[in-house]
């Protein structure tokens, strides 16, 4: 008895009377990895890297600019913010990680002299967030923060009762990001009417 192949009919049919053409290998959320540099001392973030745990990922929103006029109101794109980005890892028993939090918290503030950096470009670092293939070999989709800088962070607590690993979670904000399937530049081929 001759078999014949199937999973070409997976999918979302997309013309009328057909089955499905396949269905795409999605990204997995467990195939990534967060480098930062220029994290508390310099050389050491590696250790931070292989404790993270969860990473979020980066978000826009642009502010609403009304534009009033004679019936009705218009909205054009106002400035852009990026939001924070949640980061949590696991303190290891060496204390690794969370010294090099505290290392960068006391660039951020030296709460010792209680003194604070001249410029952000001091305290600040870069961040690499990369989608993997899996396979140690590709990379999918990067992002890469820059001016990044922790607004808190967070120890877990103890519980007797529980033997979950004990996590730091951190928030981190940032000036910019960029993608590496992000196009470079786009013309801009507008008339410059709202009607458009």
């Amino acid at each position: 008895m001759a078999f014949r192949p199937t999973l070409s009919k997976f999918g979302v049919p997309l013309v009328a009377g057909q089955s499905g053409i396949g269905i795409l290998q999605p990204k997995l959320k467990y195939r990534y990895r967060v480098n930062m540099q220029n994290f508390g001392p310099a050389g050491a973030a590696l250790d931070l890297t292989r404790q993270v745990a969860t990473c979020g990922r980066p978000q826009l929103e642009h502010e609403e600019t009304p534009i009033h006029s004679y019936n009705n109101i218009m909205y054009v794109s106002g400035k852009p913010s990026w939001q924070t980005i949640s980061i949590t890892v696991r303190d290891d028993i060496s204390n690794s990680v969370s010294t090099l939090i505290q290392a960068q918290m006391q660039k951020q503030m030296n709460h010792f002299d209680q003194t604070s950096p001249a410029a952000g470009i001091n305290y600040k670092f870069t961040t690499t967030i990369e989608t993997l293939d899996g396979g140690n070999v590709n990379v999918l989709e990067s992002w890469y923060l820059e001016g990044c800088w922790i607004t808190s962070f967070e120890f877990d607590d103890f519980d007797y009762a529980s033997s979950d690993i004990v996590m730091i979670s951190l928030t981190m904000r940032f000036d910019n990001a960029t993608n590496s399937i992000m196009p470079a530049s786009q013309a801009n081929t507008g008339t410059g009417s709202l009607a458009g």
